[in-house]
């Protein structure tokens, strides 16, 4: 692997950026590990409370504050609910590609992987006529043939991986070709705080709404200072619930509020990295737990 990621001068004098971003995975998050679950009715009416309650109060929420969002959508999630994504691209969010069924791609193979990336980029332009710039790989499980299939699928970035506080340029193969690389954290997703599924995810342990409010202000704050890229990730059916999406309202109104931090989509921070001079792509292998010491 190569340094790490440099520092980032963004535009307009700003010190940071955030994005706030929204994995809409529907019953597709709990079917694809889970397709048993598809009989019980219960659990797949907690999954469709983000498409059907959280994305229409997140979407009021972010129009109030005037910010533009990135929502990653299942290519499932587009065919079962198609006025709710075609409402999202209506109030001039960004789509991202997010999968079909949420499929993990642990020990996927790479024409099976470029199977579920077609089959995505069907359903996204089928349902709301768009050709996303941008990819998050279910689960963060990004493979290390994912990178290539991405380019050759004319995407701009990838928002999986987790080794910088800035964005950077990943090389996909041979040292010329790259792709935005925007990372993330376990630690600004939603689902690690939130989720309880019977049987399926998490404890039964749910943080209170003000404990990740202060939280994530924390890590918003610190981002900004060591000049990166905050990258939130919400899940609708979690965050989509009103207490939580009044703390969310409050970081946002925090987060606009901050004349040196650049609120804006994942797609226009991955334009703007692709713009900066003399890019050095960065080069992470695949490494051998067998190589001698």
């Amino acid at each position: 692997m190569t340094a790490p990621a440099p520092p980032v001068t963004w535009p307009d004098g700003r010190r940071a950026a955030a994005c706030f971003t929204f994995d809409v995975d529907g019953e597709s998050a709990v079917l694809s590990t889970h397709p048993q679950a598809a009989s019980r009715m219960s659990v797949m009416s907690h999954q469709a409370y983000g498409p059907l309650v959280g994305v229409p109060r997140l979407l009021d929420l972010l129009e109030r504050h005037s910010v533009r969002a990135t929502f990653f959508v299942p290519g499932f999630t587009a065919h079962r609910y198609p006025d709710v994504v075609r409402a999202i691209a209506a109030a001039g969010h960004e789509i991202g590609h997010h999968g079909y069924l949420h499929e993990p791609l642990i020990d996927v193979e790479p024409d099976a992987e470029a199977a579920i990336l077609d089959r995505g980029l069907d359903a996204l332009a089928e349902v709301a006529g768009v050709r996303p710039a941008g990819y998050r790989a279910p689960m963060w499980e990004l493979t290390f043939h994912s990178p290539a299939l991405l380019h050759e699928r004319g995407f701009q970035y990838d928002s999986s991986l987790m080794d910088a506080d800035h964005p950077y340029l990943l090389d996909v193969g041979d040292g010329r070709r790259t792709l935005v690389e925007i990372p993330v954290h376990w630690a600004l997703d939603d689902w690690e705080q939130y989720c309880y599924i019977p049987d399926i995810a998490g404890t039964g342990l749910m943080r209170a709404p003000d404990d990740m409010l202060r939280t994530w202000t924390a890590e918003l704050d610190a981002m900004t200072d060591a000049g990166g890229c905050f990258v939130l990730t919400n899940h609708p059916f979690l965050t989509g619930r009103p207490a939580r999406a009044r703390a969310l309202d409050q970081l946002i109104r925090h987060a606009a509020g901050r004349p040196d931090l650049w609120v804006t989509t994942l797609a226009d921070v991955a334009a703007h990295i692709a713009s900066l001079p003399d890019p050095r792509p960065r080069t992470i292998t695949r490494p051998d737990p067998g190589a001698p010491r």
